[in-house]
């Protein structure tokens, strides 16, 4: 795996003699695998020389690759506009970037190339782009292996872990400690997001790392969201990090600047007794990582798909405080507002888990002291509350200052998912709230398309059965299938590109949902019986909207149904409000009756 530095400065490009060695571009840097899968990360001011070069280098054809950006501040996406290869016509460009909540990436993007700004707008560009919004988790790039975690940054920002040939890359820029105290060095703790971010850090061969300020500049600067080398090199000391790149340089700062900085670096490091290796990112550096080094391997958590939607149920709209400092509650008040949530609040950890249990909020604030109890207590009530919500829910500690926190261990063994501490802005918090709020994710996966779609769709089709009226022949067979397997709920779906529609319903007042809601989008992708004993149970449904409101989709099962050319267009399926698991007996049966159904759609209209 190879990489390019095009763009290494921080906050707004600085042309200029004393910007020469080290550079004036906003942030951008290449990566290339063996394999030849190009990656862009970030696409700031550096973006402009990168697409001269590559339209240089293929003068005709089309130019394919991969946009990674970081979040959505102007020095991350400036470039974007003037990156000649999304004007490249039958090139392929997938931008990914932070899920955020009501705009898309896209619609960012798209924001900053509207008429008042600029002259081309996003519909104008020659190349396809496809644009994934993202949340924490894994995902790939060609055969890039690619890890998506959150940074601390005003805005909801993500750092990128990159795996390809042996080799491990790490990009962290737009990050302030969470612990504000190690803004002047020290190892983290294990726990908290500083312990995560050196997770994030682990065993890499190239650490990219924001290292704006320095510990002396810091007090200035606290919430803007950036790292003091200090930090920098500790964390990726404390990670086990082989080189280190100082990068996001100060637009303040010039090249002699730098150079004091690297040298101040390297001393710390030294002084630590590490062998880290440490550089200041420089536009025009070519770093090759080979990954020819034995690792001090850590088990691997298994990672969500990063392009997982946010939550969408409305109880994961909601905030619940309890025992704030009244600035602090302030605070998150104001936070929670700006985006649309849902405000609680408790007097003590008994009646806070009493709420939590009835209102299902997603993040819980507990003041930390907390009048009446410490946190611990509320987060044991919390974590014992009925799957999944229990596991489900953020609880977060705020204090007033970091003496005031408490033991990292809770009681009962239960500790917060993660603490703050002030002084706080509605900002800040506001940026958090999204992250913990995305960082659950939503348990709600839409049927993928099946192999043959194209060729089932038509089959349908030509039926005649789609739209149709009701009739008595397919309606006597729904409701015995509600009388012989005692369920409120059967129905004959038809699935359409867009929709499930049900050409007999018994039990339900609605005649179609969207295809992307429909169970029976997932159980006409094989030929078996597709049966979901407890949705709240099932990653693919516990979030999904028939599942939150109604008909309240609590058991499944369902037989897909084919047409007279053997393609799967439809099922017949069972519903109910309460778990339940079909015996074996009772699973042959509603394929029997699946199979009448079938022959009845195959033999036409009467």
């Amino acid at each position: 795996m190879k990489l390019r530095f095009w763009g290494t400065r921080g906050s707004i490009a600085k042309a200029g003699a004393q910007t020469v060695r080290y550079g004036g571009n906003t942030s951008c840097v290449e990566v290339r695998s063996d394999a030849g899968t190009f990656a862009m990360i970030d696409c700031g001011t550096g973006a402009h020389g990168l697409g001269q070069a590559l339209v240089e280098a293929h003068p005709e054809g089309p130019i394919d690759g991969h946009i990674l950006i970081t979040h959505t501040h102007w020095d991350h996406i400036q470039g974007f506009p003037f990156f000649a290869p999304l004007f490249r016509e039958d090139s392929t460009w997938h931008v990914y970037g932070p899920r955020g909540f009501g705009s898309s990436l896209a619609d960012t993007l798209s924001g900053q190339m509207q008429y008042a700004y600029f002259p081309v707008d996003l519909e104008q560009l020659d190349a396809r782009v496809i644009f994934h919004d993202l949340v924490e988790g894994e995902f790939r790039a060609g055969d890039l292996r690619i890890t998506a975690q959150y940074l601390n940054h005003p805005a909801l920002t993500l750092g990128y872990r990159i795996e390809a040939d042996d080799a491990v890359l790490v990009y962290a820029s737009d990050h302030e400690p969470h612990e504000r105290a190690l803004a002047d060095g020290g190892t983290p703790c294990d726990g908290g997001g500083d312990g995560a971010h050196v997770a994030f850090l682990h065993d890499a061969d190239l650490v990219i790392h924001d290292a704006q300020y320095r510990a002396s500049e810091y007090p200035e600067k606290v919430g803007w969201g950036h790292s003091t080398l200090e930090y920098a090199v500790d964390c990726a000391i404390a990670a086990g990090v082989r080189e280190l790149a100082l990068h996001h340089h100060d637009p303040l700062r010039d090249d002699d600047g730098v150079d004091e900085g690297l040298g101040m670096a390297r001393a710390r490091a030294a002084a630590a007794g590490s062998s880290l290796a440490i550089r200041a990112a420089a536009e025009g550096d070519e770093i090759a990582l080979t990954g020819d080094r034995p690792r001090n391997t850590r088990a691997r958590a298994t990672r969500r798909d990063a392009e997982t939607a946010p939550a969408t149920a409305p109880g994961c709209r909601s905030v619940l405080m309890v025992g704030l400092a009244p600035a602090l509650a302030g605070c998150v008040r104001e936070a929670a507002a700006a985006e649309g949530l849902e405000i609680f609040h408790a007097g003590d950890p008994g009646e806070a888990v009493a709420v939590a249990g009835k209102r299902r909020p997603s993040v819980i604030f507990v003041g930390d002291p907390l009048h009446g109890g410490e946190p611990g207590a509320l987060c044991a009530g919390v974590r014992a509350l009925p799957r999944p919500y229990g596991a489900d829910a953020v609880v977060i500690a705020v204090a007033e200052e970091t003496a005031a926190l408490s033991p990292a261990s809770g009681a009962g063994g239960a500790a917060p998912d993660e603490r703050i501490v002030g002084p706080l802005t509605p900002q800040y918090v506001r940026t958090r709230l999204r992250a913990w709020l995305l960082r659950r994710g939503c348990r709600w996966r839409p049927a993928p398309l099946p192999p043959d779609e194209e060729e089932r769709l038509a089959a349908l089709r030509a039926t005649g059965l789609l739209d149709s009226a009701p009739e008595a022949r397919f309606d006597h067979y729904t409701r015995l299938a509600a009388e012989m397997f005692d369920v409120p709920i059967a129905l004959l779906s038809l699935v359409d590109a867009e929709r499930q529609w049900f050409k007999s319903r018994h039990g339900l007042d609605v005649s179609e949902t969207p295809r992307d809601r429909a169970f029976c989008a997932h159980a006409i992708l094989d030929d078996g019986i597709l049966q979901v004993t407890d949705t709240h149970d099932d990653e693919r449904f516990a979030d999904n909207p028939l599942v939150t409101g109604e008909p309240r989709v609590r058991f499944y099962a369902g037989v897909a149904l084919k047409s007279g050319e053997g393609r799967r267009v439809g099922t017949l399926c069972l519903i109910d409000h309460r778990p339940r698991e079909l015996s074996a007996r009772e699973r042959e049966s509603l394929v029997d009756l699946a199979r009448f159904v079938q022959a009845e759609m195959q033999r036409g209209g009467r």
